[in-house]
């Protein structure tokens, strides 16, 4: 294993070179990708950043957010609102995900998607309208603890953080959430299974882990 310091923008470099290449390959279908990490190495701002380079090299990008697609909060709070087991396991809408935006786009999809499907503050549908997906189109999805979900995705980048790393940049009000992050490196090892995987411990210096 080899780890490349990089800068910010090389970084969007590799990532949108990664999706340039698959659309290449497939030439007019989408290419879904997710940015994940943990909420310190704040995975909407890599997945912002790869908007406009995207787009410069003729790519139709739509941006999707984990958050936006939760399930309903009876169903992910059924055990408490501090519950790691459930933030791991049950709060994501996975199979709503793919209908309405990840698998849509796909091959066998509608050639439409949904951007979003609820509204985590007021826990409503937010009745979004559905999205033509053009040719080419690029679908960013940012969230935490996404991998090993059976997403329908094409690429996937992993924002990876030391577990002291971790812990130290979890908020008090938060640190319940950290079992949760053990067991995801653990049952789920984003680190072995994600595309790209970038090292941010310190966020001003990222660095690419080759394999």
């Amino acid at each position: 294993m080899r780890v490349e310091p990089v800068s910010e923008k090389v970084l969007v470099d590799r990532v949108v070179a990664l999706v340039l290449d698959r659309a290449a390959q497939s030439p007019g279908s989408a290419v879904r990708l997710a940015v994940d990490g943990h909420p310190a190495t704040r995975p909407e701002a890599l997945a912002d950043a790869l908007v406009t380079p995207l787009q410069a090299a003729g790519r139709p990008v739509g941006r999707l957010h984990a958050r936006d697609f939760l399930r309903p909060r009876s169903l992910r709070l059924e055990h408490g609102h501090e519950d790691p087991d459930a933030l791991l396991d049950a709060w994501i809408d996975v199979a709503g995900m793919n209908r309405e935006a990840l698998s849509a786009v796909g091959p066998d999809g509608t050639g439409s998607y949904l951007p979003s499907l609820r509204d985590p503050s007021t826990d409503r549908a937010t009745r979004a309208a559905p999205v033509r997906a053009m040719p080419g189109l690029v679908l960013v999805l940012d969230g935490s603890l996404l991998l090993g979900r059976w997403l329908d995705l094409d690429h996937t980048v992993h924002l990876a953080l030391r577990p002291a790393t971790e812990v130290r940049r979890t908020p008090p009000g938060e640190r319940w959430t950290l079992p949760a992050y053990e067991r995801y490196r653990d049952e789920v090892a984003p680190e072995d299974t994600a595309d790209l995987v970038v090292r941010v411990d310190d966020p001003r210096h990222p660095a690419i882990v080759h394999r």
